[in-house]
């Protein structure tokens, strides 16, 4: 009977989540907010070009499906990560796991955006006042994911996003869901997964900026601040669908492969592809691309990100210690570059 909930209950999500997936359409293109919940997390799934949805695995796992913190091989794993994203910006992640035994494992991630200081300027002073500001966008996350079976996990994130440009703030909160299937149709090693992400009420900026000082031209009085009234925004969400094939080689070497279909409620619909291959469990290449579909007509890729490529490579010893670098390809900009560590004891 128990078996039979769990079942009902993964069929009710896939069913709900294929009703998302058709419903929005690209309709609402641009017309989201919190951008910053888009950046990508973490080196191994950025040089997959974020396709590894059915299978990553740890504290990584957390940004492109919290059911495979359901993994997590070691008592406690720590992350750390850093890319210089667009337009001088730098982006920085970190997480901490624990695997709390029957109960499940828990994380918990922090993410930030460096966008340096940046000229002030004003209606009054448009070249400039002589001051800098400096917004600070943070997003914080705890994450809970257990097995429903020994081939079935899920997982759940509920993150805090806060974002303050001078006197200005906004602050909201989304939910994440996801599923992994390992051993999908009896095949060993055939993975699959599915996740909601970025589900939540609108956020709205809200603070002393939005006070300006006028006087109405019908008025006998002078000038009084009105305040100017700023639109809520939604959340930037998105369904993710992901199959992918992990098999054994030969003694020493592995090799994933891995696709995603990634619909989003705000932008072009994409596709992503990925590859890793290791040996011995120490030494890991990868490779990816994402592809955006064409809504405009106009043909092409609307994806300003290019191919990804990346490596990894694992210390032996008494604590599992992990390097990895990864390289994407951007138009317009500097290409991204990504450097993470991750430990675990």
């Amino acid at each position: 009977m128990l078996k039979l909930k769990k079942i009902i209950l993964i069929t009710t999500f896939v069913l709900f989540s294929a009703q998302m997936l058709f419903a929005s359409g690209g309709r609402r293109n641009a017309t989201a907010g919190a951008q910053e919940l888009l950046i990508p997390v973490g080196a191994q799934g950025i040089a997959l070009g974020g396709s590894y949805v059915a299978g990553l695995s740890g504290l990584e796992a957390i940004y492109y499906n919290p059911a495979g913190l359901g993994g997590l091989k070691n008592d406690v794993e720590v992350s750390f990560s850093q890319m210089n994203y667009i337009a001088d910006i730098n982006f920085a992640y970190a997480g901490i796991a624990v695997n709390v035994g029957s109960f499940g494992q828990l994380g918990v991630t922090f993410r930030s955006l460096d966008f340096g200081d940046i000229p002030e300027t004003t209606v009054e002073r448009p070249q400039g006042t002589g001051t800098t500001f400096s917004p600070t966008y943070i997003t914080m996350g705890i994450t809970y994911s257990n097995f429903l079976t020994d081939r079935i996990k899920a997982g759940i994130s509920l993150n805090i996003i806060s974002e303050e440009i001078m006197n200005t703030s906004a602050s909201g909160f989304t939910i994440d869901a996801g599923v992994q299937y390992d051993g999908l149709a009896q095949i060993e090693g055939l993975q699959f997964g599915i996740v909601l992400k970025n589900f939540g009420p609108q956020m709205t900026f809200e603070g002393s900026d939005l006070l300006r000082n006028a006087t109405e031209a019908a008025a006998r009085r002078g000038e009084q601040y009105y305040l100017i009234q700023a639109e809520g925004f939604e959340m930037p969400s998105q369904l993710s669908l992901g199959l992918a094939y992990k098999s054994t080689v030969s003694d020493k070497f592995t090799t994933i492969i891995s696709t995603a279909f990634q619909n989003n409620n705000f932008a072009n619909d994409q596709y992503q592809f990925g590859a890793e291959v290791s040996y011995d469990n120490m030494l890991f290449l990868r490779g990816g691309y994402s592809y955006a579909s064409d809504r405009s007509g106009l043909g092409g890729d609307d994806n300003i990100f290019g191919p990804s490529f990346g490596a990894g490579f694992k210390f032996g010893g008494d604590m599992d210690i992990t390097i990895d670098y990864a390289f994407r390809s951007v138009e317009y900009f500097d290409n991204n570059q990504i450097f993470g560590i991750k430990i675990g004891f």
